[in-house]
């Protein structure tokens, strides 16, 4: 029997915009603005970013450090993620994108999250919206289960992404041999999972995606129109 799985990314694939970013600027609003202040710093560690000077992985870590701090109590994280998810789930999400989980759904895909997002407040996105599973960037967390500004092992981004989506379905017991898996993403960063998947549909492309998609004959669709 074929295991159906429907793999989505999140940011700019079924969100109108990226995430965590808004998700810091959402804290730092809210629980310190006095931390907004760190702006200009965060624009700089961008432009290390993009530089290359950093890696994703530590740009995010200093991202949050600079916004939230070090450490967060999840007592007043969790608050703050329910706000943010409600919010992006009623404001955020394409609306094509909802119709699309709910007919991969409706055909008995498993429908699956996968994103660089960090999964401490994706997780509470893709609850709102059904899914059944999430891979997403995961954060440290002390003894005392505070959420840390550190990445636990890799970003779930490009071949991370495709290595981790690889271990879920290990430990899920889903032999890829006997699966049909459809992804959807923006970014030519997913590659590798297009490259994995059986039917990779490229939504919302980025240039560079679009090139790709229309060279290779994936297809393309546009939920941001709808």
């Amino acid at each position: 029997m074929t295991t159906k799985l429907a793999v989505y990314d999140l940011d700019r694939t079924i969100t109108r915009a990226g995430t965590y970013t808004p998700f810091l600027i959402h804290w730092a609003q809210s629980q310190a603005p006095w931390r907004l202040a760190f702006a200009p710093a965060a624009v700089a560690v961008m432009g290390a970013y993009a530089a290359k000077r950093i890696s994703r992985k530590r740009l995010k870590e200093i991202m949050q450090t600079l916004l939230m701090g070090g450490a967060t109590d999840e007592r007043r994280l969790a608050p703050m993620v329910d706000a943010f998810a409600d919010r992006m789930v009623s404001e955020g999400i394409y609306p094509e994108a909802k119709a699309v989980i709910a007919a991969d759904r409706a055909e008995g895909r498993r429908i699956i999250l996968a994103t660089a997002a960090h999964e401490f407040y994706a997780a509470a996105i893709a609850a709102r919206l059904g899914f059944d599973d999430v891979v997403a960037t995961r954060s440290a967390r002390d003894e005392a289960g505070a959420l840390l500004a550190s990445i636990e092992g890799e970003n779930c981004y490009g071949p991370a992404k495709l290595a981790m989506l690889k271990a879920y379905m290990d430990d899920a017991g889903i032999d890829r041999t006997a699966a049909h898996v459809r992804f959807y993403s923006d970014h030519v960063s997913d590659l590798p999972v297009f490259e994995w998947a059986d039917e990779p549909v490229a939504v919302n492309p980025s240039p560079k995606l679009k090139k790709v998609a229309a060279e290779r004959a994936w297809p393309i669709t546009d939920w941001s129109n709808a």
